[in-house]
């Protein structure tokens, strides 16, 4: 049985605790509020930990968190995950490429695909991503992977009309 753990920080009674808890979101605080409200109760930390589903040396790291920060200090923390590929200047930067559209001559391509992007994103800022990676920037930007059919840079519109005048029957 292990020794009962002090609680320096007087904030808070045990029933003030199990009214915090009750009125959490976060299922992992509000299992740390209950633990902590046992050992206020006078439990011992085996028992208050046992009755939490935590290790006994769990609930005294969050007994010394609750010391030191309080009801915030049980807070789940989230990680801030990965740091983006791109900075802000690099993807407006990319958005006005795929907004622009392709040169033929420069490019080598009448539209932009998502492989084709994902060439001119490791061409100009030396970032190597997955084609997905690219499908997901796009709707960031609020576009989409579907692109209209390329014309032809050289086509003749007057010819096009014409053609249409004559080929249609007139019934």
């Amino acid at each position: 049985m292990g020794a009962a753990l002090t609680i320096t920080r007087t904030d808070c009674t045990a029933a003030e605790l199990r009214a915090l808890a009750a009125k959490g979101c976060d299922g992992a605080q509000v299992r740390r509020l209950l633990a902590l409200a046992s050992v206020l109760d006078g439990a011992l930390r085996t028992e208050a930990a046992e009755q939490s589903g935590m290790d006994r040396q769990t609930l005294r790291d969050w007994v010394h968190r609750y010391n030191a920060f309080g009801v915030d200090g049980l807070k789940s923390r989230r990680s801030p995950g990965r740091s983006p590929t791109l900075s802000d200047a690099q993807m407006a930067e990319l958005k006005a490429l795929v907004l622009s559209g392709p040169d033929p001559v420069k490019n080598g391509v009448v539209r932009w695909r998502c492989l084709d992007l994902r060439a001119e994103v490791a061409r100009r800022f030396s970032v190597e991503v997955h084609e997905s990676t690219i499908g997901k920037w796009l709707r960031q930007f609020g576009l989409t992977r579907l692109q209209p059919r390329p014309f032809h840079p050289k086509q003749d519109l007057a010819a096009q009309e014409d053609f249409k005048k004559k080929a249609l029957p007139s019934w």
